[in-house]
Order: C-alpha cells, then structure tokens, then sequence
C-alpha cells in the first residue's frame, strides 16, 4: 500500500515539493498562448518526473491543472490496497457526491456533475500495472479541442510518473528486502559454518541426503546415513515399539518386546518437548510430519557422547525421513480408499463385470477363490489407521487382499484360506497386544456368493467372543453346530454341515447301493443299542458291528469320541427330517 509504504494521504507533505521550475519564465514576444501552455507542460512533466512521491505527483498535477486550458482540479485519488483514496487538497464542498460519481465509473473514464461548471470529467491515471488513480478536473466552459488535447497530455505526464514513482517504491522495497534476506542468509551461514565447521558437517549432511535419495529413501537408508554421520547406533522404530530398522553395532536379538504402558508415557514424554529428548541411553525424536507419529528415530548414545552436531544430524535425518514416510501414507491411503469402495460394493452386492474390471484396476484378482476375513481387535477402534495396520500385518504373511472397515471391524477379502495362526500373530505384533479376534467365512467362488460369506465370517466372529479363548482365530467351515444353529442358518448351512460329516457315507451308497447313512440313523435312534438296531435294519448284529466298522473308516469320524457322534447324530437328523433323506 502507498499508505503504508512511504506516506499517509491524509498527511500534507511541505517538505521535498518539487516547485515547477520555468513555468512561469519570461515570455518571449512571439511566443502564442499555446505555445506557453505547452511549455508550462513540459516544465510540468520535468517536475513530476522528477518526484519520486505518488502524493506529491498528484498534488503537481491538481495545481498546475490550469496550464492546460480554463481548468479547475475539483479532486484527485490514488488507488492504494485496491481502494481510491482521496487527496487532502480536494474540496469539502462537492467531495461526497464526487467521490460517489469516480467510485461508480470502476475503473472508465467519464463525466461529473460539478454545480457551476458546465463541464467536469474524471479521468483515470493509468499505467502498465493498471489504474493508479484519478484525476478530476471541472472547466468554467466547454474546452476547445486543442484544450482536451493539452490535458490528455497531462494526465498522461501524471500517469506516467505514477508509474515511475510505484515502480521505483517497489524496487526500493525489493532492495530493502533483498538486504534483509542477505543479512539473514549470511547470519545462517554464519550459524551454520560455526556447527560443522570441526565436523565437516555441511558435507556431511549433504552425503546423507545423497545416500537417502539414491536408494528410495525409506527407513534403512536413513538409519544408514545417521549412523556414518554420527558414529552411533541408529534405529527406527513404529509407535508402538517394535523395530523397523538398525544400522551399528550392539543390535538387541531378540528385540525387546515393547510394554505398551511405557511405550505410551515415552511418546508423551517426547511429544510434549521441542527436539530430541533423551530415555535412558538413547536420544529419540519422533516422525509426525502432521501431527500423527508414524515412527520414532533414536540413537544409541550409552557414553552420552552426543553434542549439538548429533542433534542437528538426528533433526535433519528425522525431516528426511518424515517425507517419505508420509509419502508413503498418502499413496497408502488412496490405494486404501479405492480397495475400501470396491469392497463396500462386494460386500451389498454388486454385478460382476464390474466388480472384476474394479478389482483388475487396484491389482487385485477377483476370479480366485477367496475367503472373507472379519478382524476386530478390543483395545483399537476400527479406523483408517487400523485399516492400514491390519492391510500391513496381511501383506506380511502374504496374504493378498482387498480391504474395508466397518463400524467396529475391518473386512478382509482375501484370495485365499488364512492361515489358522498367521495374520493374528502378525497384528498382535503390528498392535503390541493380543486382544484381537479374526472371524472367517468359508471358500467363495463367485462375487455373487460375497455378501453370504460376509455373513458367515461375521458368526464365525461371534462364535468365537463366545467362546472360552475369546481371542484368536476361528474358521466358519470349522464351527460345527454352530453354523447351523446361530443367527441367520438356513437351508445352505443345513446342507453343507450335512455334507461335511455325512458326505463320504452318502457317496458310498450312491456307488456301492448301500445304507450306511440309514444304519447310522438307526443306531442313534435306538440311543447305540447294538440288539434293537439290529432287529430294526432286520440284520444280524454281527452285520450290525462290521457296518459301524465300516462308517468308521468310510467318514473318518470315530464314534466312540463325543463330539463326533453330537455333531454325526444331528447331520443323520438334518438329513433325514429335514433334507428328505429316506426313512
């Protein structure tokens, strides 16, 4: 703002008026009126050129207006801050109503009303950087035409040396700030060369940079570079204690297991100070490059050896390594959004064509078999950052899956059966704690089949809260019973179950024409009596032991073990009553 930049409009400047020398010099006697109005213009123009203040400038131009023709300058203005701002000279009189009259042309030329002047006109004062103000000039008659052309010339003279007078502010500006940043440059320097100048560290960090860039960055490199800058031991750590990367000497095997109690106090203890803090032997900062810890960088220092050179290096590796990582987390969080949509449609339901041409463009192949796999862990909501963790913790046991979360659990489509064990250990580890529960549905071989398997991991997940070790891993295929008495069972259910522990019986009879599903009916019938099942099947019992032999070996179930015979009683139950098996 001019304002702001040199002098206040509303303040008359006395001091540093350019007098416009020769303007009134002796005539000579054949000079014309023209010829002296057009000298005085010249004069004129010599003096505002020669000022380097805006109000000055138009200060000249509203006094020496007059030597253009019958002219009275009625108002003038400077644009500052993108606002027209009045000179102290106009008048009171009429100034509201000008004022209304130059805010109303935006910028154009064009006519005022003045009482008692049968001609006024607001004229802009322009330049290459836009309009700089205006000039408002009333005539006690209409001027001639060589008149308009004198004040064009004025206003033009006023125009330009606004121009020159803004331009040579701001270039008087830029050099003031332009020394400012020079002094401040040379004061770093200065700080900078008093740090590494024993240590060589300016070179130093910029071979970390180097070694970090030209490996992809990531936490190895990183720990690298500290380490050659340091002399130190240099790890990485997630937040929650468990170690992504060493390089030195004296590497913990095995790596402590993290408490979660005293992982949380240390990242408050950290957080709540500015730069590297020390714990014990170590020196550790964190990695939150907008506000959320993504990892925790440290050093070794047992000797406490570690000066204000090592923690300049520590800050300047922990600013490298933010970037990447939150690289990283950006690029995880949109691959995490596009597997989220697509598995929100599987899981409502979705056609096929779209389904796979969706999944082929995040990388994932939807023709496979695949399972459902529902994660709930009782200590962490199920958010992005869970989403993330539980995607991490599969990818670790390779399993390959697209990814959602739910309210209370996150959804895993996976293109094959989990591991009993597996992803459950790997997310203990990931959440340093053991309070986790995987639900999973059986085998699904088409998108449609989805939403039902859905269904199955999620009673599987259940079941297994119900159970007495709430916390591990259960598979739907594995729930025996329960599949067919929980919440939502219907015919399907009914059928598989019927299949999983009557089906090699079944197949035996349909080959060889026997009834070895119907001996074993009637022997649960008769609650194991060997004589009344016998006289029932018209057999002697004698055949009646060699069929149970038989049934033993044909369905690898062992009668005598009372799970086996709860759940072969209810399939020969299920098969008779309820899936029309013969009576």
């Amino acid at each position: 703002m001019v304002g702001s930049r040199a002098h206040s409009l509303n303040h008359h400047h006395s001091a540093g008026r350019h007098p416009v020398v020769a303007c009134k010099g002796p005539r000579r006697p054949a000079r014309t009126p023209a010829d002296h109005a057009l000298h005085e213009l010249v004069a004129l123009s010599r003096a505002l050129f020669g000022t380097p203040d805006e109000v000055e400038i138009l200060r000249l131009a509203m006094d020496h207006v007059a030597a253009a023709g019958p002219y009275s300058a009625e108002a003038g203005y400077l644009k500052v801050g993108g606002d027209l701002v009045p000179s102290p000279r106009n008048g009171q009189i009429h100034a509201l109503a000008v004022s209304r009259r130059v805010g109303e042309l935006a910028g154009q030329d064009g006519d005022v009303t003045v009482p008692g002047r049968p001609w006024g006109r607001a004229l802009g004062l322009r330049g290459p950087g836009g309009l700089h103000g205006y000039l408002v000039v009333t005539s006690r008659s209409r001027p001639t035409k060589a008149e308009r052309s004198l004040l064009a010339t004025l206003v033009r003279y006023t125009a330009a040396a606004l121009s020159v007078a803004f331009a040579q502010r701001r270039g008087r500006e830029d050099a003031l700030e332009l020394h400012r940043l020079r002094e401040e440059r040379t004061a770093l320097q200065r700080q900078l060369i008093s740090v590494v100048a024993e240590l060589g560290y300016e070179r130093a960090v910029h071979a970390l940079m180097a070694d970090v860039a030209a490996s992809g960055g990531g936490e190895e490199a990183v720990t690298r570079a500290l380490h050659r800058l340091t002399g130190l031991p240099a790890l990485v750590e997630d937040r929650f204690g468990r170690l992504r990367s060493w390089t030195g000497p004296s590497r913990p095997v095995p790596y402590p297991e993290p408490d979660p109690v005293r992982q949380d106090e240390m990242l408050h203890a950290v957080a709540s100070e500015v730069g590297p803090v020390r714990i014990k032997d170590r020196l550790v900062t964190l990695v939150r490059p907008h506000g959320d810890i993504l990892a925790v960088l440290a050093l070794v220092d047992s000797r406490d050896e570690a000066d204000e050179h090592t923690v300049l290096a520590l800050g300047h590796a922990a600013a490298s390594l933010a970037l990447e990582l939150a690289h990283l987390r950006n690029l995880a969080e949109v691959e995490l959004r596009l597997h989220r949509e697509l598995v929100d449609d599987l899981l409502a339901g979705t056609d096929e064509a779209s389904a796979y041409a969706r999944a082929e463009a995040v990388g994932h192949d939807l023709h496979r078999s695949h399972y459902i796999a529902v994660v709930q862990w009782s200590d962490r909501t199920a958010d992005d950052s869970f989403a993330q963790t539980v995607g991490r913790a599969a990818s670790a046991v390779g399993m390959r899956s697209l990814l959602t979360r739910r309210s209370g659990h996150v959804v895993l489509i996976a293109d094959d059966r989990p591991h009993a064990h597996a992803l459950y250990e790997a997310l203990a580890r990931e959440t340093g704690t053991r309070s986790g529960t995987i639900g999973v549905s059986g085998p699904c071989d088409s998108v449609d089949e989805i939403p039902h398997r859905y269904r199955e991991a999620e009673r599987a997940l259940e079941a297994r809260h119900h159970s007495r070790e709430r916390y591990g891993t259960s598979f739907f295929d594995e729930l025996g019973l329960y599949r067919i008495l929980g919440p939502g069972s219907g015919r399907r259910e009914l059928e598989t179950f019927v299949q999983e522990w009557l089906g090699r019986l079944i197949d035996y009879d349909s080959r060889h024409h026997a009834t070895m599903v119907e001996t074993l009916s009637r022997y649960f019938d008769f609650g194991g009596n060997y004589d009344e099942t016998a006289e029932s099947l018209a057999i002697h019992r004698s055949t009646l032991r060699y069929r149970l032999q038989r049934i033993r070996d044909i369905s690898g179930n062992d009668l005598a073990n009372v799970e086996d015979r709860l759940n072969l009683q209810v399939a020969t139950r299920v098969w008779k009553i309820m899936l029309g098996g013969p009576d």
